[in-house]
């Protein structure tokens, strides 16, 4: 008996460390829930896989992971589980975003510059319910890896990072944190130093050459690492025929369509007026995607980065509180002056949201990011929860934009066994929105819990949090 007594208590003891995981001072006031076992009932499910949405359904998990998905009726909750009540809520698989930085714009005397928002940053992605997310050129890797490194040892607030290595870039983007390759040599010593370190992959910039994608790729294979691209000097469909894994921003840079391009230039200009010129149905464009898709290119769209002004937030997502008082003045003057003047830029904005449908139709793999530079109007966990409605506005089902949000960017960086999807077995890295999301898809501004690997964390405390911090730190 005595031993039955003991090994009882060991067994709740054990069970009682399943999400034990220490936080810092920094980090304890945010977590909302931290309990053995979780179980949220009578909620709308969007699974992530693209399949139906599903009502009165109840989801459990222990520790980090998922352990029951189901009816209400047919779902068991264990006794001492955590209840939630989701009447009226919706839960959507934490947010896999493939675009994002660490850092923000901060433009000094007609010079464009970026400043490292180590702090706020990584905040408010989780607060945005983006529990992974790839960062797509850094201006500092080694703070990157610290915040990921505390970020695991509970010490930061964060979600799960991908990290890319420094841009790989050549001479003519004026950008002073953008490093400079002067021979494809560089390149390849830069993806060996980093991938060694810790770095999960890298991005090439505009003005590489043909020979500088050929040696970063084979070296960054070698390495088992991924090569992403914003291009201009190399097309897609050149960057495709070498092997890159992936390009951004859409079709918004591609120079495929200039008809007089020169080899390894970026005709910046008429890269534009090429596919302001170009149909919608053109078989030009067919083709390219074609070949994207055959040589299994993922594209990453990055919507909120181009999104209009013209009728449009100054911040996207409403993050406008967010932004420190100086940039927040400054990001109201310049949109007001803007209001009505980008009629071009809308129309092209339409047209780019149908290129990414019709590539997504055909077969294509399609991921979602934001790319907080730009304008200064993108802002981290904000423009994150604008990216589902962008996809609504250009024509993706609800089902799908989450899919497109989470698993697809799960299965590009190979952590799909692990997070993308409400699926038995995964971790439970999932969102509880307060409302539904079916009905109203801005009810994706309504999180009211980010859970990562089973932790629950405060969405709008974090938020609350940062305002008036955005472009200090």
């Amino acid at each position: 008996m005595r031993f039955r007594i003991l090994f009882s208590a060991i067994i709740i003891s054990c069970t009682h460390l399943l999400n034990a995981q220490e936080f810092s001072r920094a980090v304890k006031p945010y977590v909302s829930l931290q309990e053995t076992t979780v179980a949220i009932a009578n909620v709308k499910l969007i699974d992530g896989t693209g399949g139906p949405i599903r009502t009165n359904q109840t989801i459990v998990f222990s520790g980090e992971n998922i352990t029951a998905i189901g009816d209400n009726n047919t779902v068991n909750i264990p006794e001492g589980a955590k209840r939630i009540d989701g009447t009226g809520k919706t839960v959507i698989p934490g947010l896999v975003m493939l675009h994002e930085h660490i850092f923000y714009p901060k433009p000094f005397d007609g010079v464009f510059s970026v400043a490292q928002m180590t702090f706020t940053f990584p905040r408010l992605y989780l607060a945005g319910g983006v529990t992974t997310i790839r960062t797509a050129g850094s201006i500092e890797p080694q703070t990157d890896l610290n915040i990921r490194k505390w970020i695991e040892e509970g010490r930061m607030l964060g979600p799960k990072m991908d990290l890319t290595g420094p841009f790989i870039e050549r001479a003519g983007t004026p950008v002073p944190e953008v490093g400079i390759i002067n021979n494809s040599k560089e390149g390849v010593e830069m993806v060996n130093y980093w991938a060694d370190r810790g770095i999960n992959s890298f991005k090439v910039y505009q003005n590489i050459t043909r020979q500088d994608l050929t040696q970063v790729v084979k070296a960054a294979h070698a390495k088992g690492k991924k090569v992403t691209g914003h291009i201009c000097s190399l097309t897609y469909r050149e960057a495709a025929e070498i092997g890159i894994d992936n390009i951004e921003h859409g079709f918004f840079q591609s120079s495929d369509f200039v008809a007089d391009k020169v080899d390894d230039f970026c005709p910046a200009f008429k890269r534009g007026q090429a596919l302001r010129d170009l149909a919608i149905d053109s078989p030009e464009m067919k083709s390219l995607m074609d070949l994207l898709i055959e040589k299994n290119v993922a594209i990453t769209s990055t919507l909120p980065v181009f999104e209009p002004y013209t009728d449009r937030e100054v911040v996207l997502g409403g993050g406008i509180d967010a932004m420190s008082p100086e940039i927040k003045e400054s990001l109201i003057a310049s949109h007001t002056r803007r209001q009505g003047r980008d009629a071009a830029s809308l129309a092209q904005f339409k047209k780019q949201m149908a290129w990414e449908k019709m590539f997504y139709e055909a077969g294509g793999k399609l991921v979602a990011g934001t790319d907080p530079t730009g304008a200064g109007r993108t802002v981290a966990g904000y423009a994150n929860q604008r990216v589902i409605e962008l996809f609504i506005e250009a024509g993706f089902s609800l089902t799908e934009a989450i899919k497109i949000s989470s698993l697809n960017g799960a299965e590009y960086l190979e952590r799909d066994s692990e997070v993308g999807s409400l699926t038995v077995g995964k971790k439970a890295d999932l969102v509880l929105i307060g409302g539904d999301l079916e009905s109203d898809v801005s009810n994706i501004r309504k999180m009211e819990i980010v859970f990562k690997n089973g932790i629950g964390f405060d969405s709008q405390k974090i938020f609350e949090s940062m305002k008036g911090k955005v472009g200090m730190h």
